[in-house]
């Protein structure tokens, strides 16, 4: 069906979510946000040499994919050689450079600042969101944030993303997360993004508001200072899952997707198995349907596994009954 059709058809449901993958952000700018775009703009020179070669050997541009592989051969190596430990370490090394790597290479690449995406685009990108009472993204990116915080002179944005100015220091330049702030929330970055940052007592976020400064540049001095931001990027879904258990935002951002009931429109998301920590809570959630994007051909290869998965999340549910229906990616015309 059409994004319209299916908007129609959600109508019967008190409340819409949405969750947001990477085709999100590259139905804006497929030069810059497809992996492979990042993989050709990737310094690789900091790294071991053999890191590039496994991108090669895993006929891949998939940094994820390849941190993965990295670790899972680390821990294959110490059950065969565990006395290799100097091979052990390069792995891990490796890994942990690549996933740096992937955080300094969407920072350079990202958009410089808001004024990149044109007016009509933000409209359009406003409208979409506007159906939904929770936004929740996959996606590293500034892009939602810069969205949902475009609004005319004067005009206060529609979204709470549950930062705040400190309760202490209402002088700082940024704004921090807390859990009580986040009953009223209505946008969460379910993997981070590259405006979040583990200050170690507390969440901050970075605003160009409290600063003059543009948020991707913030991000990249904090990146040559080697501050990090609140990016899962790990391999798995069990690695990212226990990474997300152990930042308090990221926790609570999924336990707020776990308890989402109604309706839920999937756009730009592959399914793939390393996000099965959130597919696996919508099987056994409180949702009744879900309305997953396709893009493109449906019999092609990877549209055939997106509907396959999906459908395989209604015969899973257990309890309740989940509908599975299917909307042209298209259709939704989400920058315009």
């Amino acid at each position: 069906m059409t994004f319209q059709q299916a908007l129609k058809d959600s109508e019967q449901f008190k409340t819409r979510h949405a969750l947001l993958g990477n085709g999100f952000s590259i139905a804006c700018r497929p030069n810059i946000f497809l992996y492979g775009k990042l993989y050709e703009k990737a310094d690789f020179s900091e790294l071991s040499p053999y890191v590039k070669k496994a991108f090669e050997a895993l006929s891949t541009q998939d940094f994820e994919r390849v941190i993965k592989a990295l670790r899972d051969t680390k821990e294959i190596i110490r059950v065969y050689r565990g006395t290799d430990t100097t091979l052990i370490e390069q792995l891990q090394k490796d890994a942990d450079g690549l996933r740096e790597l992937l955080v300094q290479t969407i920072a350079a690449c990202h958009p410089a600042w808001p004024g990149e995406i044109f007016e009509h685009e933000y409209t359009a990108c406003r409208e979409f969101i506007g159906n939904f009472k929770t936004v929740y993204t996959l996606n590293y990116d500034l892009l939602l944030y810069w969205a949902q915080m475009h609004t005319q002179d004067g005009e206060d944005p529609n979204s709470d993303d549950g930062f705040r100015k400190p309760e202490d220091d209402f002088e700082a330049t940024y704004v921090t997360w807390e859990p009580w702030n986040s009953k009223t929330q209505t946008m969460w970055f379910l993997h981070g993004a590259l405006h979040l940052f583990d200050a170690g007592s507390e969440t901050q976020k970075y605003t160009w508001i409290n600063t003059g400064v543009r948020l991707i540049d913030q991000i990249r001095e904090a990146l040559n200072k080697d501050y990090y931001p609140i990016f899962v990027s790990e391999g798995t879904s069990r690695e990212k899952y226990a990474k997300i258990k152990h930042n308090d935002y990221l926790a609570k951002g999924y336990r707020s997707f776990c308890e989402i009931g109604g309706c839920l429109f999937i756009y730009g998301h592959s399914l793939a198995a390393n996000d099965e920590h959130f597919l696996k809570r919508i099987e056994n959630g409180k949702l009744k349907k879900i309305y997953v994007s396709i893009f493109g051909d449906p019999n092609s290869t990877q549209n055939k596994e997106i509907i396959e998965r999906a459908n395989r999340m209604a015969t899973a549910r257990k309890y309740g009954g989940l509908e599975v229906a299917f909307y042209a990616a298209e259709s939704a015309k989400v920058w315009g």
